[in-house]
Protein backbone atom coordinates (compact mmCIF):
# COMPACT_ATOMS: atom_id res chain seq x y z
CA UNK A 1 0.00 0.00 0.00
CA UNK A 2 1.43 3.64 -1.01
CA UNK A 3 -0.57 6.56 0.31
CA UNK A 4 -1.31 8.96 -2.19
CA UNK A 5 0.69 11.60 -0.35
CA UNK A 6 4.02 9.38 -0.46
CA UNK A 7 3.40 8.94 -4.65
CA UNK A 8 2.90 12.58 -4.40
CA UNK A 9 6.56 13.26 -2.94
CA UNK A 10 8.08 10.85 -4.93
CA UNK A 11 6.27 11.98 -8.27
CA UNK A 12 7.63 15.51 -7.79
CA UNK A 13 11.10 14.28 -7.29
CA UNK A 14 10.84 12.78 -10.64
CA UNK A 15 9.50 15.85 -12.20
CA UNK A 16 12.28 17.66 -10.96
CA UNK A 17 15.37 15.68 -11.47
CA UNK A 18 14.50 13.35 -14.10
CA UNK A 19 12.13 16.01 -16.58
CA UNK A 20 14.16 18.97 -15.24
CA UNK A 21 11.03 21.00 -14.59
CA UNK A 22 11.47 24.63 -12.53
CA UNK A 23 10.14 24.65 -9.14
CA UNK A 24 7.36 26.75 -10.06
CA UNK A 25 5.83 24.17 -12.54
CA UNK A 26 7.08 21.50 -9.50
CA UNK A 27 5.00 23.38 -7.08
CA UNK A 28 1.79 23.75 -8.96
CA UNK A 29 1.62 19.83 -10.03
CA UNK A 30 1.68 19.66 -6.32
CA UNK A 31 -1.00 22.07 -5.25
CA UNK A 32 -3.23 20.12 -8.10
CA UNK A 33 -2.37 16.53 -6.55
CA UNK A 34 -2.67 17.89 -2.74
CA UNK A 35 -6.12 18.99 -3.87
CA UNK A 36 -6.93 15.87 -5.41
CA UNK A 37 -5.27 13.79 -2.28
CA UNK A 38 -7.75 16.11 -0.17
CA UNK A 39 -10.58 14.97 -2.07
CA UNK A 40 -9.74 11.73 -2.43
CA UNK A 41 -8.86 10.89 1.56
CA UNK A 42 -12.43 12.64 2.20
CA UNK A 43 -14.17 9.78 0.21
CA UNK A 44 -11.98 7.35 2.24
CA UNK A 45 -9.26 6.76 -0.94
CA UNK A 46 -6.02 7.00 0.82
CA UNK A 47 -3.90 4.16 -1.48
CA UNK A 48 -2.87 4.91 -4.94
CA UNK A 49 -4.38 1.92 -6.19
CA UNK A 50 -7.94 3.13 -5.03
CA UNK A 51 -7.83 6.16 -7.14
CA UNK A 52 -9.95 4.70 -10.68
CA UNK A 53 -11.12 6.79 -13.01
CA UNK A 54 -14.48 7.45 -10.82
CA UNK A 55 -12.32 9.08 -8.61
CA UNK A 56 -10.68 11.34 -11.27
CA UNK A 57 -13.80 12.32 -12.84
CA UNK A 58 -15.79 13.30 -9.72
CA UNK A 59 -12.55 15.71 -8.82
CA UNK A 60 -12.77 17.45 -11.97
CA UNK A 61 -16.35 17.77 -11.46
CA UNK A 62 -15.95 19.24 -7.96
CA UNK A 63 -14.10 21.34 -9.01
CA UNK A 64 -15.99 22.58 -12.19
CA UNK A 65 -18.97 22.94 -9.72
CA UNK A 66 -16.92 25.59 -8.11
CA UNK A 67 -16.39 27.20 -10.90
CA UNK A 68 -13.14 27.01 -11.79
CA UNK A 69 -11.59 28.31 -14.99
CA UNK A 70 -12.04 26.13 -18.21
CA UNK A 71 -7.93 26.90 -18.33
CA UNK A 72 -7.45 25.47 -14.78
CA UNK A 73 -9.52 22.47 -15.32
CA UNK A 74 -7.78 21.63 -18.29
CA UNK A 75 -4.28 21.75 -16.03
CA UNK A 76 -6.05 19.58 -13.70
CA UNK A 77 -6.51 17.26 -15.83
CA UNK A 78 -3.72 17.46 -17.21
CA UNK A 79 -1.87 16.82 -14.11
CA UNK A 80 -4.31 13.83 -13.22
CA UNK A 81 -3.09 12.03 -16.36
CA UNK A 82 0.38 12.17 -16.24
CA UNK A 83 0.24 11.48 -12.61
CA UNK A 84 -1.79 8.52 -13.51
CA UNK A 85 0.95 7.57 -16.23
CA UNK A 86 3.88 7.53 -13.69
CA UNK A 87 2.39 5.63 -10.85
CA UNK A 88 1.48 3.06 -13.59
CA UNK A 89 5.34 3.61 -14.79
CA UNK A 90 6.55 2.89 -12.18
CA UNK A 91 4.86 -0.27 -10.88
CA UNK A 92 2.78 1.44 -7.93
CA UNK A 93 -0.40 0.74 -9.86
CA UNK A 94 -1.32 -1.68 -12.04
CA UNK A 95 -3.01 0.42 -14.58
CA UNK A 96 -3.04 4.08 -16.10
CA UNK A 97 -6.38 4.47 -14.69
CA UNK A 98 -6.73 8.47 -16.00
CA UNK A 99 -5.77 7.25 -19.19
CA UNK A 100 -9.55 8.14 -20.75
CA UNK A 101 -9.79 11.21 -18.69
CA UNK A 102 -11.24 14.62 -20.26
CA UNK A 103 -11.55 18.05 -19.15
CA UNK A 104 -13.09 20.77 -21.11
CA UNK A 105 -10.93 22.63 -23.71
CA UNK A 106 -9.65 26.04 -22.21
CA UNK A 107 -10.83 29.13 -23.60
CA UNK A 108 -8.10 30.64 -25.49
CA UNK A 109 -8.22 34.37 -25.25
CA UNK A 110 -6.01 36.88 -26.42
CA UNK A 111 -3.27 37.95 -24.92
CA UNK A 112 -2.38 41.97 -23.53
CA UNK A 113 -0.68 44.08 -25.92
CA UNK A 114 0.50 47.20 -24.76
CA UNK A 115 0.60 49.95 -27.92
CA UNK A 116 4.09 51.30 -28.98
CA UNK A 117 3.20 54.82 -26.83
CA UNK A 118 1.57 53.29 -23.86
CA UNK A 119 5.27 51.23 -23.79
CA UNK A 120 7.46 53.83 -24.28
CA UNK A 121 5.51 56.32 -21.36
CA UNK A 122 6.11 52.88 -19.14
CA UNK A 123 9.62 53.46 -19.62
CA UNK A 124 9.51 57.12 -19.78
CA UNK A 125 7.94 56.94 -16.20
CA UNK A 126 10.91 54.63 -15.11
CA UNK A 127 13.82 57.03 -16.28
CA UNK A 128 12.07 59.58 -14.32
CA UNK A 129 11.84 57.38 -11.04
CA UNK A 130 15.73 56.68 -11.85
CA UNK A 131 17.08 60.09 -12.69
CA UNK A 132 18.37 61.09 -9.17
CA UNK A 133 20.71 57.44 -9.08
CA UNK A 134 18.65 55.37 -6.77
CA UNK A 135 19.59 51.99 -6.67
CA UNK A 136 16.56 50.25 -7.23
CA UNK A 137 14.97 52.63 -9.42
CA UNK A 138 18.21 52.00 -11.62
CA UNK A 139 17.82 48.39 -11.42
CA UNK A 140 13.56 48.79 -12.37
CA UNK A 141 14.95 50.73 -15.38
CA UNK A 142 17.29 47.56 -16.24
CA UNK A 143 14.37 44.94 -15.49
CA UNK A 144 11.94 46.42 -17.48
CA UNK A 145 14.13 47.58 -20.44
CA UNK A 146 15.51 43.87 -20.93
CA UNK A 147 12.02 41.80 -20.47
CA UNK A 148 10.13 44.22 -23.23
CA UNK A 149 13.43 43.87 -25.54
CA UNK A 150 14.30 39.79 -24.74
CA UNK A 151 10.44 38.86 -24.19
CA UNK A 152 11.71 37.15 -21.23
CA UNK A 153 9.68 34.83 -18.82
CA UNK A 154 9.97 36.55 -15.75
CA UNK A 155 11.49 33.10 -14.08
CA UNK A 156 13.82 33.65 -16.91
CA UNK A 157 14.85 36.68 -15.83
CA UNK A 158 15.79 36.68 -12.22
CA UNK A 159 17.66 33.04 -13.06
CA UNK A 160 20.05 35.05 -14.72
CA UNK A 161 23.43 35.64 -13.88
CA UNK A 162 26.02 38.14 -14.35
CA UNK A 163 28.22 36.36 -16.54
CA UNK A 164 24.78 35.62 -18.90
CA UNK A 165 25.26 38.65 -19.92
CA UNK A 166 27.32 39.90 -23.51
CA UNK A 167 26.77 43.46 -23.55
CA UNK A 168 29.24 44.13 -26.20
CA UNK A 169 27.59 41.09 -28.26
CA UNK A 170 23.47 42.44 -26.11
CA UNK A 171 23.26 39.18 -25.78
CA UNK A 172 21.90 37.01 -22.55
CA UNK A 173 21.84 33.34 -22.04
CA UNK A 174 18.94 32.22 -20.30
CA UNK A 175 17.94 29.02 -18.98
CA UNK A 176 13.95 28.32 -20.21
CA UNK A 177 11.42 25.88 -19.45
CA UNK A 178 12.72 21.94 -19.40
CA UNK A 179 15.87 23.69 -18.25
CA UNK A 180 16.46 24.18 -21.83
CA UNK A 181 18.78 27.15 -22.31
CA UNK A 182 19.14 29.65 -25.45
CA UNK A 183 20.68 32.55 -26.74
CA UNK A 184 18.44 35.90 -26.96
CA UNK A 185 19.42 39.40 -28.20
CA UNK A 186 18.57 43.56 -26.93
CA UNK A 187 18.57 45.91 -28.45
CA UNK A 188 20.73 49.18 -27.30
CA UNK A 189 18.30 51.12 -25.05
CA UNK A 190 18.62 47.72 -22.61
CA UNK A 191 22.35 47.32 -23.22
CA UNK A 192 22.63 51.06 -21.99
CA UNK A 193 20.35 50.28 -18.87
CA UNK A 194 22.37 47.25 -18.33
CA UNK A 195 25.14 49.06 -17.83
CA UNK A 196 24.15 51.92 -16.17
CA UNK A 197 22.61 49.52 -13.66
CA UNK A 198 25.73 47.46 -13.08
CA UNK A 199 27.70 50.37 -13.01
CA UNK A 200 26.01 52.39 -10.10
CA UNK A 201 23.54 50.10 -8.65
CA UNK A 202 24.38 46.69 -8.45
CA UNK A 203 27.41 47.13 -5.93
CA UNK A 204 25.10 49.27 -3.79
CA UNK A 205 22.69 46.61 -3.60
CA UNK A 206 24.94 43.77 -3.28
CA UNK A 207 26.36 45.39 0.16
CA UNK A 208 22.94 45.27 1.58
CA UNK A 209 23.38 41.62 1.24
CA UNK A 210 24.85 39.45 4.69
CA UNK A 211 25.26 36.42 2.67
CA UNK A 212 28.02 35.66 -0.45
CA UNK A 213 25.94 35.91 -3.27
CA UNK A 214 26.83 33.66 -6.82
CA UNK A 215 26.77 36.20 -9.58
CA UNK A 216 22.84 37.26 -9.78
CA UNK A 217 22.60 39.93 -12.22
CA UNK A 218 19.57 41.72 -10.51
CA UNK A 219 19.77 42.22 -6.88
CA UNK A 220 16.73 42.84 -4.44
CA UNK A 221 16.49 45.77 -1.94
CA UNK A 222 18.02 43.39 0.73
CA UNK A 223 20.74 42.08 -1.64
CA UNK A 224 19.68 39.22 -2.36
CA UNK A 225 18.55 37.92 -5.92
CA UNK A 226 15.65 39.68 -7.29
CA UNK A 227 12.34 37.38 -6.63
CA UNK A 228 9.47 36.54 -9.49
CA UNK A 229 7.04 38.49 -7.11
CA UNK A 230 8.81 41.64 -7.04
CA UNK A 231 9.20 41.77 -10.92
CA UNK A 232 5.26 41.26 -10.69
CA UNK A 233 4.50 43.64 -8.35
CA UNK A 234 6.67 46.74 -10.14
CA UNK A 235 4.84 45.70 -13.80
CA UNK A 236 1.78 45.67 -11.91
CA UNK A 237 1.61 48.79 -10.75
CA UNK A 238 3.61 50.40 -14.11
CA UNK A 239 0.42 48.70 -15.47
CA UNK A 240 -2.33 50.03 -13.59
CA UNK A 241 -2.79 52.95 -15.52
CA UNK A 242 -2.19 51.83 -19.08
CA UNK A 243 -5.48 51.50 -21.03
CA UNK A 244 -5.94 47.50 -21.65
CA UNK A 245 -7.31 44.63 -20.24
CA UNK A 246 -5.86 41.51 -19.29
CA UNK A 247 -3.31 40.85 -16.46
CA UNK A 248 -1.07 42.73 -15.85
CA UNK A 249 1.92 41.55 -14.69
CA UNK A 250 5.76 40.94 -16.70
CA UNK A 251 3.73 37.93 -19.31
CA UNK A 252 1.99 41.10 -20.76
CA UNK A 253 5.86 43.10 -21.74
CA UNK A 254 6.95 39.50 -23.47
CA UNK A 255 2.97 39.25 -25.02
CA UNK A 256 3.58 42.91 -26.26
CA UNK A 257 7.27 42.55 -27.66
CA UNK A 258 6.43 39.36 -29.10
CA UNK A 259 3.58 41.05 -31.38
CA UNK A 260 5.91 44.69 -31.62
CA UNK A 261 8.23 42.12 -33.32
CA UNK A 262 5.98 40.61 -35.99
CA UNK A 263 4.10 43.64 -36.93
CA UNK A 264 7.52 44.66 -37.48
CA UNK A 265 8.46 41.83 -40.25
CA UNK A 266 9.95 39.60 -37.96
CA UNK A 267 9.94 35.91 -38.88
CA UNK A 268 7.42 33.60 -36.89
CA UNK A 269 10.12 30.82 -36.69
CA UNK A 270 12.81 33.31 -34.94
CA UNK A 271 10.17 34.60 -32.90
CA UNK A 272 9.44 31.27 -31.92
CA UNK A 273 13.26 30.51 -30.83
CA UNK A 274 13.86 34.15 -29.24
CA UNK A 275 10.90 32.82 -27.07
CA UNK A 276 11.74 29.36 -26.68
CA UNK A 277 8.78 28.15 -27.66
CA UNK A 278 8.82 24.52 -28.56
CA UNK A 279 5.67 24.51 -30.70
CA UNK A 280 5.02 26.98 -33.24
CA UNK A 281 1.64 26.61 -32.70
CA UNK A 282 2.33 28.59 -29.48
CA UNK A 283 3.73 31.33 -31.01
CA UNK A 284 1.31 31.24 -33.87
CA UNK A 285 -1.21 33.39 -31.00
CA UNK A 286 0.61 36.78 -31.81
CA UNK A 287 -0.48 36.20 -35.07
CA UNK A 288 -4.03 36.68 -33.96
CA UNK A 289 -2.84 39.61 -31.85
CA UNK A 290 -1.56 41.39 -34.42
CA UNK A 291 -4.59 40.92 -36.90
CA UNK A 292 -6.57 41.90 -33.84
CA UNK A 293 -4.54 45.34 -33.95
CA UNK A 294 -4.93 45.70 -37.78
CA UNK A 295 -8.78 45.28 -37.75
CA UNK A 296 -9.22 47.75 -34.63
CA UNK A 297 -7.07 50.27 -36.36
CA UNK A 298 -9.29 49.82 -39.53
CA UNK A 299 -12.41 50.08 -37.81
CA UNK A 300 -11.05 52.91 -35.62
CA UNK A 301 -9.32 54.86 -39.00
CA UNK A 302 -10.96 53.62 -42.04
CA UNK A 303 -14.05 55.77 -43.64
CA UNK A 304 -16.03 52.91 -44.53
CA UNK A 305 -15.12 50.18 -42.03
Amino acid sequence: MVGIGKAREGYARYLRLERGYSDHTVRAYGADLGDLERFAEARGVQDVGQLDLDVYRDWLWEASQRELAKATLARRAATAKTFSAWLRQTGLTEVDAAVRLRAPKPDRSLPRVLSDDSMGAVLQTLQERAAEGEPGALRDVAVVELLYASALRVSELVGIDVDDLDLDRRTVRVVGKGSKERIVPFGKPAQLALSDYLARARRPLLERSATTQKGALFLGSRGGRLGTRAVYQLVAALLESVPGSGPAGPHALRHTAATHLLDGGADLRAVQEMLGHASLGTTQIYTHVSVERLRSSYKAAHPRA
